[in-house]
């Protein structure tokens, strides 16, 4: 069953409680989403550690083939 933007964004509000989180259906099918998360805690991180912190948030739900969530396109930024 896909995921919806909304479980998607309560996973990594879980682990980001104080991020800008936007997330969008690219698809409209459920199963393609974009996700950009803006967070101070990323400050002093390259760009894959913080995308490492996001999927770490995301507790599996993208693990191998029949993960619920099927494509993630993911954006990480600091607040300017």
């Amino acid at each position: 069953m896909p995921m919806q933007a909304k479980d998607i964004e309560d996973l990594i509000r879980d682990s980001f409680p104080d991020a800008a989180i936007t997330i969008t259906d690219l698809a409209g099918d459920g199963n393609h989403y974009a996700a950009e998360v803006v967070d101070a805690s990323f400050k002093g991180k390259n760009r894959v550690q913080q995308q490492r912190a996001v999927y770490a948030a995301l507790k599996g739900k993208m693990d191998g083939a029949h993960g619920e969530l099927h494509a993630l396109a993911l954006t990480t930024k600091v607040p300017e």
